[in-house]
């Protein structure tokens, strides 16, 4: 099945985005995933291949706005877990609008820093 233009154009800037950026263990990569109904962060450490810590909205009440800016706060106090200060910010081909940058402003508020 083929993709749709959409997707396509979204894959595209996801590969362009991903050649320029990668996680290390000093500075990992926060990665964000959107879907029509809910949002999902990780903070990814690309050169072992290891997730350090997620966050998602599966249980959480409210619009997409305040679902996305509770995953921003619950990644950024996972990562203060885990002693993690500073990130690389993958959007993953999102524009930086609405829920993705709803999510960034809350994990620069608990702390992280990009």
């Amino acid at each position: 099945m083929a993709q749709s233009k959409k997707n396509l154009a979204r894959a595209n800037r996801k590969n362009r985005i991903r050649a320029k950026i990668s996680g290390t263990a000093a500075r990992p990569r926060l990665v964000v995933f959107r879907s029509n109904l809910h949002i999902t962060a990780q903070i990814i450490d690309d050169t072992s291949g290891k997730t350090l810590a997620s966050a998602h909205d599966m249980k959480e009440k409210g619009t997409k706005i305040e679902k996305a800016q509770k995953v921003g706060k619950t990644i950024a106090e996972a990562a203060k877990g885990k002693k993690i200060e500073a990130c690389v910010f993958d959007r993953n081909g999102y524009k930086y609008h609405g829920r993705i940058k709803a999510l960034a402003d809350a994990a620069r508020e608990g702390g992280l820093q990009f």
